[in-house]
């Protein structure tokens, strides 16, 4: 391999892209045959240093065709359980493809509502993402865990059915299908997108990936025996078995430790350009920094992409939300940490946030705990980042640009379970303490002598990357699921849910009164703060709406329409003879009454005075419209 040059490389490098384009057009699981040993694509073959199928028994369900949360559901199967529910629950379901992914892989997107108790878009709404990170799988299998549970639960359990029936949930489990294809059907892994991107700079797109040398599906780790004082590692001697290694600053390294691999392209790194390099989480425009700066002097962002929303995955989801604004809650989860993780991810929550809006943060950081029990909840600057910004992050678009609650969840802890020794913290003896003495299947495999190209011999072991170190064990998946689900229930739970009062009617000299109370039963008001501030919400108004002919014509619409069709009803100073009702109150003879917002747990009463003229009686809606409060009315008759 030392003698490999360039043109070979780029001939690898061409190979290596051409086989991968080919694995993410088919929308299924690739084609296998019986007898052969390799993956085959459009005639150029890869052996086991890049693409063969992997058979994971993570993957497996229990039983064909029963649904079971004691493995990880692939792309191939979680559409098939979505087209299912979409014919059992015709009432409750919506399924589409909301974008085709940079593979050419379907997005599928469900809307979930009762729709005979309205339109999906007339209702407060909550959206749910997973796996856009492509091995962060554990978030899929939460929101697939809540889907499942909200269609089974429905009429069964009155806080479901209270949830459905009022309100709508989108659900995008899979954000990444090319991604989390390659995840669980390979040995590879990758942050993100698939989207070749040159690592390493040398012109070259994913040539030097990762390999699984020693042939068990798994990407581990490498030990390299070295003479003493020339290695970072040496063996941890609290292991009786020499598994663990740790690092050493004593001048006493034997062992340098690196990534199962090979160098493809003779650069004298290894697995330094392997699939991908983009990062749909730093893809987001608020906040967004290039990759590349010109000065040297500014900050950047690893993964960012050629510009904000370059990708398809994370374009899509934006624009779907800007058309859906009634949505007040997101959560895009990830793994690992365990977190709630919420904005800011660039400066101090107190500095940029308005603090009632930074309070309902806090509140939920603190029921978060609660109910998941993970340690940690907070935002991404200070909590997370220890005060180092991350630039392109979705919490910060959710909050300053789109004026919602959005959380950017991380999941499962990686195993760091306890502190087995007492010494006050959680490490690698720990974890492997929990793995020896709590896992029914070891995820720690053994050193095994193979021979490397470059290295000579070499050991290849350590942790299970894919199902334990980024993602639970399948016997624990489900606890984990739940765990994120049950906070995602709870924010669900939170959402502004308007009420109208029966509305009072009285007439005194001629003139009616109408007086209705309209009350938010949710703890999220209508707005946030910085919704209004940025103007993706309208003021909440109250209107009343008469047949046609009763009253005057508006005027012409001007330019610039709003989210209520152009000026309302009856918005002039003049007063045309044909109109049969005037109003009074409020002034100028406009049938409707901007309220601004609505606080949790709060109500507005809302008055109008109007007379009629030359009719005894009308039938009329008191209708309350909010971007994210929805739409309620009632009917009602005014007259004798």
């Amino acid at each position: 391999m030392h003698g490999v040059n360039k043109g070979f490389c780029l001939i690898i490098g061409f190979l290596c892209l051409t086989l991968f384009l080919g694995f993410l057009s088919a929308q299924e699981r690739p084609e296998e045959e019986s007898e052969a040993k390799y993956w085959t694509v459009e005639g150029y073959r890869h052996g086991p240093s890049f693409f063969p199928l992997s058979n994971y028994d993570e993957i497996k369900p229990l039983q064909e065709g029963i649904l079971d949360f004691k493995h990880y559901h692939t792309y191939k199967e979680m559409i098939w359980w979505f087209k299912k529910w979409a014919q059992d629950y015709p009432d409750l379901i919506d399924l589409y493809v909301a974008a085709k992914s940079f593979g050419g892989k379907p997005i599928y997107q469900l809307t979930v509502t009762n729709k005979k108790t309205g339109k999906a878009t007339d209702k407060p709404a909550m959206f749910i993402d997973g796996n856009r990170h492509s091995g962060e799988v554990t978030a899929a299998e939460s929101a697939f865990w809540m889907l499942h549970h909200m269609l089974t639960q429905y009429g069964t359990d009155p806080e479901i059915t209270r949830l459905l029936d009022n309100f709508t949930f989108y659900f995008r489990p899979k954000n990444n299908p090319d991604g989390s294809l390659l995840y669980l059907m390979t040995a590879q892994t990758l942050r993100s997108t698939i989207r070749p991107y040159d690592n390493d700079g040398d012109g070259l797109l994913d040539e030097d990936p990762a390999e699984d040398l020693d042939g068990d599906g798994k990407i581990r780790q490498m030990r390299i025996k070295v003479p003493k004082g020339e290695g970072r590692y040496i063996i941890d001697e609290r292991d009786p078995k020499g598994r663990l290694m740790t690092r050493t600053t004593s001048g006493d390294g034997e062992y340098n430790l690196m990534t199962e691999g090979i160098d493809n392209d003779s650069d004298g790194r290894i697995n330094e350009d392997g699939i991908g390099g983009l990062d749909l989480h730093r893809n987001y425009p608020e906040n967004w920094r290039p990759m590349l700066e010109k000065t040297g002097r500014g900050f950047t962002q690893r993964g960012a992409g050629a510009y904000p929303l370059s990708e398809v995955e994370t374009r899509s989801l934006v624009v779907f939300l800007l058309e859906h604004p009634h949505i007040s809650v997101m959560n895009t989860m990830d793994t690992t940490v365990p977190m709630h993780l919420r904005p800011p991810s660039t400066s101090p929550s107190e500095e940029r946030m308005y603090p009632e809006d930074l309070e309902l943060y806090k509140f939920f950081d603190k029921k978060g705990k609660e109910i998941s029990g993970y340690e940690r909840a907070g935002d991404v600057y200070q909590d997370y980042g220890r005060g180092r910004p991350l630039f392109g992050h979705s919490p910060d678009f959710g909050y300053w640009y789109y004026g919602a609650i959005w959380y950017g969840d991380e999941l499962w802890n990686g195993g760091r379970v306890g502190d087995y020794d007492g010494n006050e913290r959680t490490e690698e003896w720990d974890r492997l303490q929990y793995n020896d003495k709590e896992l029914s299947v070891t995820r720690f495999q053994e050193w095994t002598a193979v021979n490397h190209p470059q290295y000579g011999e070499v050991e290849v072991g350590g942790w299970d990357g894919k199902f334990y170190r980024q993602n639970p064990p399948p016997e624990l998946l489900e606890e984990w699921a739940i765990k994120e689900a049950r906070f995602n229930l709870m924010l669900a739970a939170s959402l502004p849910h308007i009420v109208m009062s029966e509305p009072k009617i009285t007439e005194k000299n001629g003139e009616f009164t109408i007086e209705v109370e309209v009350k938010n039963r949710g703890f999220l008001p209508t707005a946030l703060k910085q919704a209004q501030l940025v103007k993706i919400v309208q003021p909440d108004r109250i209107t009343l709406e008469f047949p046609e002919g009763i009253l005057p014509p508006p005027p012409q619409r001007g330019r610039f329409g709003g989210m209520y069709g152009g000026p309302p009803q009856g918005q002039t100073s003049e007063e045309p003879e044909k109109a049969k009702v005037k109003i009074i109150n409020p002034k100028g003879n406009r049938p409707y009454v901007e309220i601004g917002r609505i606080p949790g747990n709060d109500k507005v009463i809302v008055f109008f005075k109007l007379k009629l003229i030359d009719i005894q009686q009308t039938e009329c809606t008191l209708k309350y419209t909010s971007t994210r409060g929805g739409v309620v009315s009632k009917k009602i008759v005014i007259g004798n």
